[in-house]
């Protein structure tokens, strides 16, 4: 009797030594094979995965998608060979491994599978809000899928029929506030030059998702941001999403860490993004200067906040 196929699993790392270990003691009993991509830690996060027998390569790291697609070639899979990817804080949860060997030693005609994320924070999951459920594709036949092409909130596309696995992806975002304002300031860039460049840009002619109402959980996210977000006024959408978050979500219901973490993603991330794409575009018409003074230059502040 043939046996059931297994995952190539792929890892992108940076300074991940806190959490690698435990992703892939999680994924160790599944994975046909371990490929960490790294970008060129300085911790001790490659000497770990050597050390428990992952293939590790290091690559400079442009963007999430161009570093998944690097990645994905590099492990020169054949075009039925399955591939996972997995961020360096993500643990497969034992039920999601059970299904995730069911189903690839089913031998049904899919072509990609996809699984639910519980997104953490400071250790805490956060059940409720705007996050959950959230679905995402990680699994998939290397030939039919790809991460897509975006600037931020990337997600991967499959060619053919996908379905849905039990089980949770447990994502653990190992982070102190300092790191996860700091990550969020570089993704609101992103963000906002994501945003810009889909309101110029026809999706169709594009390697992305495709939007769809009547589509999978993903399209249909897709498809709200593109048909309502992108359409509602700047800096007022910050104040309705946390409403819809929070209350109508009932993100309340995670206590205080709930009250955080919406609070951020509301105020701190989302409006960040809004106040960027207003600057960029106040910048490409010339309306405001941000860079005529030097930080240091007398007579400056160099942006730093106002008090006594």
């Amino acid at each position: 009797m043939e046996s059931a196929p297994r995952p190539t699993v792929i890892f992108l790392t940076f300074n991940s030594e806190a959490a690698i270990g435990a992703a892939i003691g999680a994924v160790r009993g599944l994975a046909s094979r371990i490929l960490v991509v790294d970008s060129f830690s300085t911790d001790g996060t490659v000497e770990l995965c050597r050390s428990l027998g992952c293939e590790v390569v290091q690559h400079p790291f442009e963007n999430y998608s161009a570093q998944r697609r690097w990645a994905q070639e590099q492990a020169g899979l054949g075009p039925d060979d399955w591939v996972l990817h997995l961020d360096s804080d993500e643990i497969v949860s034992p039920e999601l491994a059970e299904s995730i060997a069911r189903a690839l030693g089913s031998g049904e005609q899919v072509d990609g599978y996809l699984m639910r994320r519980l997104h953490h924070f400071w250790g805490m999951p956060i059940r409720h809000g705007h996050m959950n459920p959230s679905w995402h594709l990680r699994l998939y036949r290397a030939g039919k899928g790809r991460c897509e092409d975006r600037l931020y909130d990337q997600h991967f596309v499959c060619d053919g029929p996908t379905r849905r696995l039990n089980g949770l992806l447990l994502d653990y975002q190992l982070v102190d506030l300092e790191r996860w304002t700091a990550t969020h300031n570089r993704w609101s860039t992103a963000e906002a030059r994501e945003i810009l460049r889909s309101l110029r840009v026809d999706e169709e002619s594009r390697d992305v998702l495709k939007p769809s109402l009547f589509g999978d959980p993903r399209q249909r996210k897709r498809w709200l941001k593109n048909r309502v977000w992108y359409r509602m006024p700047l800096l007022v959408r910050p104040f309705l999403f946390f409403f819809y978050s929070y209350v109508l979500r009932l993100g309340f219901l995670d206590g205080r860490m709930g009250l955080v973490y919406h609070l951020l993603q509301a105020f701190w991330f989302r409006f960040l993004v809004d106040a960027k794409v207003l600057e960029m575009r106040l910048l490409e018409e010339g309306r405001i200067v941000t860079d005529r003074l030097p930080p240091d230059a007398p007579g400056s502040d160099g942006g730093k906040p106002a008090g006594p």
